[in-house]
């Protein structure tokens, strides 16, 4: 395939993704706002559902709006070849091959958050600020910020140094090095960030002594699960959305609930969210999940692999000859498609892990305190109740909640 030709075939992908995503955003953004359920009839007022129904289409609104942005903005870099005028100016003033892919990513790594940034700003200060859910104050909003890059240079750096001295001295056979390094990141990652990472962005403390402490143990006890820690972290100081989540392996395993949880449950549903997460863990969704995602990511370096070296994608970019920067670009517009294909499995794949999780709760706690958990999460955080099934089958990673309530009441 000659340059111009796979110049057209990266415009004709790009374009094929965009449409996809804002028409399946508008299939679901366009579904009327439904009778409210007799399940939720007492956590929910036509108001609160109509509210919802705003919420859901200024962020439709928005998101096409800055899509579009991004859209244009990516087709004119591919068409007018932007993106090899950038790496032959960066090649002017770095001469080491490694050094100037380093430097490339980091131009356009910067470039791309300065133009993302207003966006990011509109989203958190007008529309969720709008709606009552923000509480990020804009000194945090741009130490959030600093504190990404500081984290993006030293270890996003590290492993993409890492990745191109690979590229550059090995030649095809990187990919299975790198595969390698990957998999024990990742491991690493799952392991220490709730020691390391977090604490960088948000205050953890132990959960205080008390009825929900103990009844926390006492369910602990009950099915065998061995945990020490159980943390609260400071979510209001950014939003008044709620959550908790499960992290690490063997005697490493911690619990974190959000403050804006505490706040919000009794302690039975809190057990009871507890007892989902426990069930991802006794259910073995955490370590199938990580080992579907070393695989992910095999199959991701293997493909790039079979065409990084050639110089057609590099010229059809812009560039006057073989940049291995470029033809990674390149690489992860061609593989979108295949990408969102993935996706879709492991959407679908996390869908039928939560019905596990929450079947596991039912049977050792019990299914009506999660279900009114789950009430009043998805009235607060004004979700979607009557989202499109299409929508849901491509991007929904937990199960529209009507479909979890029918099992945890059935």
């Amino acid at each position: 395939m000659s340059p111009e030709n796979l110049k057209y075939l990266l415009v004709g992908v790009v374009s094929f993704g965009f449409l996809v995503e804002k028409l399946l955003s508008y299939l679901n953004v366009k579904r009327p706002v439904p009778a409210i359920p007799d399940t939720l009839s007492q956590y929910l007022s036509q108001e609160k559902l109509q509210e919802s129904k705003n919420y859901q289409l200024e962020n439709y609104r928005f998101g096409l709006l800055s899509g579009i942005f991004s859209f244009v903005l990516t087709i004119l870099f591919i068409w007018n070849g932007w993106f090899g005028l950038i790496d032959g100016w960066v090649g002017n003033y770095v001469e080491n091959p490694l050094l100037h892919s380093v430097a490339f990513f980091a131009l356009i790594f910067i470039g791309s958050d300065i133009i993302s940034l207003p966006f990011d700003y509109y989203s958190t200060f007008v529309i969720e600020e709008k709606y009552g859910f923000n509480k990020t104050s804009i000194q945090t909003f741009f130490s959030d910020k600093l504190k990404g890059y500081l984290l993006s240079i030293l270890i996003g750096g590290g492993l993409l140094l890492v990745f191109l001295w690979l590229i550059h001295q090995m030649g095809p056979h990187f990919w299975w090095i790198f595969w390698a390094i990957a998999a024990i990141f990742m491991v690493l990652v799952n392991l220490f960030y709730t020691a390391w990472i977090l604490p960088l962005f948000n205050k953890l403390t132990p959960l205080e002594d008390g009825e929900l402490k103990q009844k926390i143990i006492n369910y602990a006890k009950s099915v065998s699960f061995p945990l020490d820690n159980i943390l609260v972290m400071d979510g209001s100081k950014r939003s008044d959305k709620a959550n908790a989540f499960f992290s690490g392996f063997g005697k490493r395993k911690k619990v974190v609930l959000y403050d804006t949880l505490l706040d919000q449950h009794p302690p039975d549903e809190l057990v009871a969210v507890l007892a989902h997460e426990v069930g991802h863990y006794k259910k073995k969704h955490i370590i199938w999940g990580m080992l579907t995602s070393v695989i992910q990511v095999g199959l991701l370096l293997f493909l790039l692999s079979q065409f990084i070296f050639s110089e057609t994608m590099s010229l059809a970019l812009g560039g006057t000859e073989w940049s291995a920067q470029l033809n990674i670009i390149g690489f992860t517009m061609l593989f979108s498609p295949i990408s969102m294909v993935i996706g879709m499995g492991m959407n679908w794949l996390s869908r039928k892990n939560e019905f596990e999780a929450d079947a596991f709760a039912k049977e050792t706690f019990a299914g009506k305190p999660l279900a009114e958990a789950l009430k009043t999460l998805s009235v607060k955080t004004l979700s979607n109740i009557n989202p499109d099934p299409w929508y849901v089958f491509v991007n929904y990673s937990h199960p529209p909640l009507l479909e979890r309530l029918q099992k945890l009441e059935s």
